[in-house]
């Protein structure tokens, strides 16, 4: 029973999280279910299932931990404590850099304590999907590489363990972080921007805004919105700032233009509230009028267009969760393939991005191990050359697939299918006793 108390206590903290923090976002569900009536369903449903998975990985990771041998439990102790100091670490350099780059909204704050609070709470999710493939790679190599230094592995391979049995704790601390940060990606880390900017908007005293400068066209009703700033809360209330709606013709000449200061939508009744509206009415061959004597607000009660529908295309798509991405590609099934292709490639990039934690491991295992007495400083300045490439590779992909030179889901995967494949081999030459060195320096074309 003793053995098992690790799993049973975080099996325990994890369901006291849940309890907590499923039920508001089953609100959460169906507040947007409401407003948002075109949304996915499916996928919006299961936000609370992802987060309770989340939340229980811990407890699955300390089963696994307790149900093995004496060896992975003591690779596993070593290499979980450098994990957590190495991921502690990158993150108070990041948390200080983001400071001082807020240092300026936050002072404007009344709330100080309470804005930093709610801003990095909002950001841990990004935080955590960011630097955890890092502090993967960084642990992972310190791990290995004390291991090395101490010839514990030597020792470890001649009592007859195997290099995988030896890696096993590395691989699956891998697949679990990756777990982790798809089920972040499913809805909260891509979030973790917009609400950033809400948040300092906030402190610094300005509106909140969900999205600026919003173009939105209705084809069936020859109208173009044009919304200068979207509030949070727009589907219950919240006024759209600085708006302006031109209406057509069908042969698509002007007929009206309506300029207000603020837009409202009653989400009972489906009416539109301007308020200082004016009204401009255009004929063929004749000057445009003014309409007169408008009432303030001025209501529009046949408009069928809704502020969910309207602040879909200045959504970005970078910020959108699984769902949403969903939900935005069903409801523009028509959309031409170019203005869909930023959204797939996301939608693509929501679940290739976790596995990085597993391919930064597999880069890792490789170039920690080391058989003789020569140091681990060679392979540590490879391995973080190899996460840089990656890195900018997964940047050139996502932007080759945005602009459609490349298919979305290959602008996605293409980074894990390259370093995957270069994992493998590297893998392969280590445990086959091949040198890796040679191999990667006859790959470097010699100077003239």
């Amino acid at each position: 029973m003793r053995r098992f108390l690790i799993p049973i206590l975080l099996a325990i903290a994890g369901l006291a999280l849940a309890a907590k923090l499923a039920p508001g976002e089953q609100v959460a569900v169906a507040e947007h279910l409401a407003n948002f009536p075109d949304a996915d369903a499916i996928t919006q449903q299961m936000r609370p299932a992802v987060l309770v998975g989340m939340l229980m990985l811990p407890a699955l990771g300390g089963l696994i931990y307790s149900l093995s041998g004496t060896l992975a439990r003591y690779v596993t102790r070593q290499f979980i404590t450098m994990l957590l100091i190495t991921f502690g670490a990158l993150m108070l350099i990041w948390l200080l850099l983001d400071f001082q780059d807020n240092l300026d909204e936050i002072k404007a704050s009344q709330d100080m304590l309470g804005t930093v609070g709610k801003l990095y709470a909002a950001r841990l999710p990004d935080l955590i999907v960011t630097l955890l493939p890092y502090s993967l790679l960084l642990s992972v190599l310190f791990s290995l590489g004390r291991l090395s230094k101490s010839r514990e592995v030597v020792a470890m391979t001649q009592t007859g363990r195997g290099i995988p049995r030896l890696t096993a704790p590395y691989l699956i601390t891998g697949i679990l972080c990756s777990i982790l940060c798809m089920g972040l990606n499913y809805q909260w880390a891509p979030r973790a921007n917009a609400a950033e900017k809400i948040i300092l908007d906030t402190a610094r005293g300005l509106n909140e805004t969900a999205a600026e400068f919003v173009q939105f066209k209705n084809p069936r009703a020859n109208r173009l919105w044009m919304v200068g700033a979207f509030p949070p809360d727009s589907q219950k209330g919240a006024p759209l700032e600085r708006v302006r709606i031109v209406m057509q013709n069908d042969d698509r000449s002007l007929r009206r233009i309506l300029v207000a200061h603020t837009a409202s939508w009653n989400q009972d009744t489906g009416a539109w509230s301007f308020t200082k509206a004016k009204v401009r009415k255009i004929e063929a061959g004749q000057p445009p009028v003014y309409l007169q004597d408008l009432p303030d607000p001025y209501i529009v009660k046949t408009w069928r267009e809704t502020p969910a529908e309207i602040i879909r295309p200045g959504l970005s798509a970078d910020q959108l969760g699984v769902p949403a991405l969903v939900g935005w590609l069903r409801a523009r099934p028509d959309a031409k393939m170019e203005s869909k292709l930023t959204y797939l490639t996301q939608w693509h990039n929501r679940f290739a991005q976790p596995v990085n934690c597993l391919i930064v491991v597999l880069l890792a295992i490789p170039l920690g191990l080391v058989f003789s007495r020569r140091g681990t400083s060679g392979g540590v300045a490879l391995a973080v050359f190899l996460a840089a490439g990656m890195l900018f590779l997964s940047n050139v992909s996502l932007s080759l697939g945005d602009a459609g030179h490349m298919s979305p889901i290959l602008a996605a995967w293409l980074p894990n299918l390259l370093f995957g494949a270069l994992a493998a081999y590297l893998l392969h030459r280590r445990t086959s006793g091949r040198p890796i060195y040679e191999a990667i320096r006859r790959l470097i074309p010699n100077e003239a």
